[in-house]
């Protein structure tokens, strides 16, 4: 029982120390792709080291691991013999109760997340497309009769970027077209997905601070990688132009729009210069990201056997 406790203790222990080790990421120059591939692989890592310190009770000697402790040090024998293999297989049900109690939580609020999305997104399109203007060849994108500079967008089958005439009133052509960049880049990255299962763990998970802060800081990447998709484009003049022209208000709920989070940040990192990171570099750091979180918990649960192994040997 003891390997496979330690599985669970290090998936916990991974929950609670990985998103300090996250946020000391500067996201002013940090390339904000990288730090959401490390913010969902470790969610995934979390999820996946419980699951099989679960799977481990029922399995007969604790399978490959068990096999291993016992060649490591024999005096660890005793002690991963401790509990009888019924009282294994009671915990194993106990773990799989608990673990499907979870996923259904974290499945029903998905399921009643997406069906309001679902049915404002209906609601505003209804009420959008009568009133809007619509450019021959872009039909992902209706333009509103109104001053007021704003754009946002609608995920769905299409994804759907509104904006406002104002942009063409208050900004330059370059800052129109940054705003619209910024826009399509949150449906081509499916940013509105992605923010959405944050939300259904956190509801699912909340007692764990790595899916409690995961939404939040997932919400500010987002917003940092549109820009950053923009700024490729059309430039980093005309991004800080869009974020200082246009309204943070007047967004319907479930949509994202350019200046609705962390302008301060942006703007700083604006500052400091972007510099978008080439393919090959980027897939290579999002490697290295996805192996360090996935091996975050595993290594964790090995450190406390092999320092239970020791505490074990030595007594």
């Amino acid at each position: 029982m003891t390997p496979a406790l330690a599985l669970i203790a290090g998936a916990l222990t991974g929950g609670w120390l990985l998103p300090a080790g996250l946020r000391r990421f500067d996201v002013r120059r940090r390339d904000p792709v990288l730090l959401i591939v490390a913010w969902l692989t470790s969610m995934a890592a979390v999820v996946l080291t419980a699951a099989a310190g679960v799977l481990l009770l029922f399995l007969p000697g604790h399978g490959p691991v068990g096999a291993l402790l016992a060649a490591v040090h024999h005096c660890w024998s005793a002690l991963r013999h401790g509990a009888s293999p019924g009282t294994e297989e009671l915990a194993g049900v106990f773990g799989v109760a608990v673990l499907l109690v979870l996923a259904a939580r974290v499945g029903l609020r998905a399921w009643r997340s997406g069906r309001q999305r679902s049915r404002t997104r209906a609601a505003h399109l209804a009420l959008l497309r009568p009133a809007a203007r619509h450019e021959p060849g872009t039909p992902d994108l209706l333009w509103l009769p109104h001053d007021r500079p704003l754009a946002f967008s609608l995920t769905g089958k299409p994804g759907v970027v509104v904006a406002t005439e104002g942009l063409t009133r208050h900004l330059s052509r370059s800052g129109v077209a940054a705003v619209l960049a910024h826009e399509r880049a949150h449906l081509a990255g499916r940013h509105h997905l992605l923010l959405a299962t944050a939300d259904a763990l956190r509801g699912g998970l909340p007692f764990v601070p790595l899916f409690r802060e995961a939404p939040a800081a997932l919400r500010e990447l987002a917003e940092l990688a549109a820009d950053t998709s923009a700024i490729s484009r059309h430039g980093a003049a005309a991004v800080h132009e869009a974020l200082c022209a246009v309204t943070r208000h007047a967004a319907p709920p479930g949509a994202l729009a350019m200046a609705s989070d962390a302008v301060e940040t942006r703007l700083a990192r604006l500052e400091h210069g972007v510099r978008t990171p080439s393919r090959a570099r980027r897939a290579l750091s999002c490697c290295l990201a996805m192996l360090t979180a996935t091996a975050t918990p595993f290594l964790t649960a090995g450190a406390l056997l092999t320092g239970l192994a020791v505490l074990s040997c030595s007594a």
